[in-house]
């Protein structure tokens, strides 16, 4: 492969404009050539915006041009398999948005199309890559708290859009799959996995206590590791306080990040306390977008493969098969 990766986009949203497509342009190994957007003149706007030399109506022209190499697919989640798997047939890698896929069974469709067709597959989890969880899972790897015994994450965030808001369709089961659980619950489970390994068991709850829709409000699941720790992740959008937050507890101490997203840890042993920082990359993107080209170039697996999305679509599909929401 070329040492200069050709890239096209599909779905130009939020988190393409302001992580996605800024990561690509600041790599010197990518170029962004094309992208997609369903109104053209939004699609055509976009592409200006970045430099990107052409830009399509329809993501199958997209997938269809031969001067793509690889694909960002940012689109709704009832799209991502098709889309994946399209791409794939063109012979072109993919690196898709969170959560991989609707159900565990798409997932093994877009897996299995990446594999027939030798391209890569990388799933958007930021997440595994931040400094703070790196450290955290090296402190549990070092015994400094001793053995893990319970793990407890929160991910609460106001949410309440009017009809016309852009990301409306995240109540649409139809199209999301789920609610808060299914959209950034999902970043919460990857991050578990990450630090404790396979997931044994779960038990889950999915609620509307406030308000009234076709997708969860709130939920919560307990999960036990094959490793022997438990967990629980809480999710919401009805609470006003927003919270993302990780701890763990073990025999000898514990370990406390009350945002993951600034990268403040405390490490609680014994009688003593300290405090480290572990900021993220000032775009929390990046890193996924570095990972996942210098994999292309180099011929390995990017460090989020499709395998690891398919594993936290099985805990999603185990949440909603035990308690639906909307499904």
């Amino acid at each position: 492969m070329s040492d200069q990766l050709r890239w096209g986009l599909i779905g130009a949203g939020d988190i393409v404009r302001r992580r996605v497509a800024p990561a690509l342009i600041d790599s010197p190994s990518c170029d962004i050539v094309a992208v997609s957007r369903g109104r053209p003149e939004l699609a055509a706007a976009f592409a200006a915006d970045i430099g990107a030399r052409r830009w399509y109506s329809r993501w199958q022209e997209l997938v269809a041009d031969p001067d793509v190499d690889c694909v960002y697919v940012a689109t709704p989640v009832d799209v991502h398999a098709e889309q994946t798997i399209a791409a794939a047939e063109a012979g072109k890698h993919v690196l898709c948005e969170k959560p991989m896929a609707m159900t565990t069974a798409e997932c093994d469709r877009m897996i299995a199309a990446c594999r027939a067709h030798h391209v890569r597959l990388g799933i958007a989890y930021y997440r595994h890559f931040y400094p703070v969880i790196l450290r955290v899972k090296t402190i549990l790897e070092s015994g400094d708290i001793g053995q893990p015994v319970f793990a407890q994450v929160n991910a609460f965030e106001y949410f309440d859009p009017a009809p016309d808001h852009p990301r409306r369709w995240l109540l649409d089961p139809a199209r999301a799959g789920g609610g808060p659980m299914m959209d950034f619950g999902c970043h919460r489970l990857e991050v578990l996995m990450h630090l404790f390994g396979a997931v044994r068991r779960t038990a889950a709850v999915t609620a509307n206590v406030v308000f009234d829709r076709a997708v969860e409000e709130t939920a919560a699941v307990l999960l036990q590791f094959e490793g022997g720790p438990c967990a629980a992740v809480t999710v919401t959008h009805a609470a006003e306080e927003p919270q993302d937050t990780l701890q763990v507890f073990g025999t000898r101490g514990s370990v406390h990040v009350d945002e993951l997203n600034a990268g403040s840890l405390r490490i609680r042993t014994g009688n003593q306390s300290r405090v480290e920082s572990h900021p993220p990359a000032a775009n929390i993107h990046r890193p996924l977008i570095d990972d996942f080209v210098e994999a292309l170039l180099t011929d390995r697996e990017p460090a989020v493969t499709g395998e690891i999305g398919r594993a936290v679509a099985a805990i999603e599909d185990e949440i909603y098969a035990v308690a639906p929401s909307g499904r």
